[in-house]
């Protein structure tokens, strides 16, 4: 029995060949199906060039086990999504790879209600049966039936479903699709817009799928993939610059003056901008920066609740809290009105709702935020022995710490700034991320401690 590199904690991610191939999405797409015995399953597929063949390998596997499949075509992740659960399916899947380099795909897998299938919630049994490969011949008269949909429309009717758009004040966005699947989106809420008179333009930049990326990878998390949309805010003088990662279940927000925005500041903003609508609600939030979030959502009269970094883990306790929102510092926004899922698209069209209600910039809106709670953004180091040097760091800093916290990896906490170090899921790093109380440089003489120290160690 071979063993099947490309499962990975939340998902299916591997170098195409050996690690994913056709052969093998089949055997997931059967495993699936002899695992979760699902009667329709959604699938879709990012701009990569594999992702169709991959696609339809998968399908006749679901086949195969019975499954009718429903082909929504070339999507992001948040369109399965959404059809999973707008549809009443059994269950979906979207063949992405997001932001990975280009000799990799994978997959993302929900059940009903687009529910994660993740490692402890049926993604190792899936790997195990696919592994195995052992799977009962199929009569033809047994197998599924596929067939192409589209739920566009009732898709972006969802989404327009979250902002007021009688209300919208002239502006002009810089949305960068990144060559990758968000563009169909745009262009359909762009002519939505145009037809109900709603006065915000669209510069659009790198615009058509593509999956050769010219332009390189759509990963805005890089500082060296933001330049052409800090240029496009600039040149076009653009109240706001969107940027989406490849499925477009992430988007990156830029001020009006080309400032990158951490995604840390616009989950506070959100949190509050629900919080003014559903007073008294749960919002979620991960442990590696949380002080301002913790901070807005009090003030607004919010509980904020927080959880294990991940998106399995923060739509399992968003569920169970009943939250209306969550957020994670990475720019996965959470939202209950949406099957507790993230979406990239819904973030900016709330945001645009906030310019026109409070009538101030993107800098204006966060700004004071940045000042209150400067934070240092997500620092990694490739590290030998992870787990080792975080037990470290924990006696050196843990007897004069104010609060420790062992949610996800260590959070210490001190009387004007706090930490949180904690190891990836999938690979030998470190993440590190500090933030203090209105002191900048506090914040960063932190900063350059602990990596001296880590550094050190190592």
């Amino acid at each position: 029995m071979s063993s099947l590199t490309c499962f990975k904690a939340y998902d299916i991610r591997g170098q195409l060949g050996e690690e994913l191939n056709e052969d093998i999405a089949y055997r997931i797409g059967r495993a699936y199906g002899e695992y979760l015995k699902p009667k329709r399953v959604i699938v879709g597929g990012d701009v990569r060039l594999t992702s169709e063949a991959l696609k339809l390998a998968l399908a006749n596997g679901l086949q195969d086990a019975a499954a009718d499949v429903y082909d929504i075509g070339m999507s992001g992740t948040e369109e399965v999504y959404f059809a999973t659960f707008h549809l009443e399916m059994d269950g979906g899947i979207e063949v992405t790879a997001s932001h990975n380099p280009m000799n990799y795909n994978g997959m993302k897998l929900v059940r009903a209600n687009a529910q994660p299938v993740s490692g402890d919630t049926g993604l190792s049994a899936i790997k195990q049966l696919a592994e195995e490969n052992a799977f009962p011949s199929v009569a033809e008269s047994k197998r599924g039936s596929y067939q192409q949909i589209s739920v566009l429309t009732e898709y972006v009717d969802h989404l327009l479903g979250y902002v007021d758009t009688a209300t919208l004040k002239p502006m002009k966005l810089v949305i960068n699709s990144g060559n990758g699947a968000a563009g169909h989106v745009i262009d359909e809420i762009e002519r939505r817009f145009k037809r109900d008179n709603v006065p915000v333009s669209f510069i659009k930049v790198h615009h058509q799928p593509d999956g050769n990326f010219p332009n390189g990878i759509p990963n805005p998390l890089l500082p060296e993939c933001r330049a052409d949309t800090a240029k496009a805010v600039l040149e076009h003088q653009a109240d706001m610059g969107i940027a989406f990662d490849g499925d477009f279940d992430r988007c990156f927000l830029f001020d009006e003056k080309a400032n990158f925005i951490e995604g840390y500041y616009i989950v506070g903003l959100l949190a509050e901008a629900f919080l003014q609508t559903h007073p008294g609600s749960k919002i979620i939030h991960d442990p590696r920066l949380s002080w301002n979030t913790i901070d807005i959502v009090t003030q607004a009269g919010g509980i904020p609740v927080m959880s294990k970094t991940g998106h399995a883990f923060i739509k399992e306790r968003m569920r169970k809290e009943d939250a209306i929102y969550g957020g994670e510092m990475s720019a996965h926004h959470y939202f209950r009105d949406f099957a507790y899922c993230d979406s990239g698209m819904i973030p900016w069209l709330l945001v645009t709702g906030l310019f026109s209600s409070r009538g101030k910039d993107l800098s204006q809106l966060v700004g004071d935020r940045m000042r209150s709670y400067p934070a240092s953004g997500e620092i990694n180091r490739r590290l030998v022995n992870p787990e080792k040097l975080i037990k470290q760091i924990h006696a050196i800093y843990g007897p004069e710490a104010t609060k420790i916290d062992f949610t996800d990896g260590l959070s210490i906490e001190f009387e004007n700034w706090r930490f949180n170090l904690r190891t990836s899921n999938t690979e030998p790093v470190i993440r590190l991320n500090v933030e203090s109380k209105a002191d900048e440089s506090v914040m960063k003489n932190k900063t350059e401690e602990l990596l001296t120290l880590l550094d050190r160690m190592e």
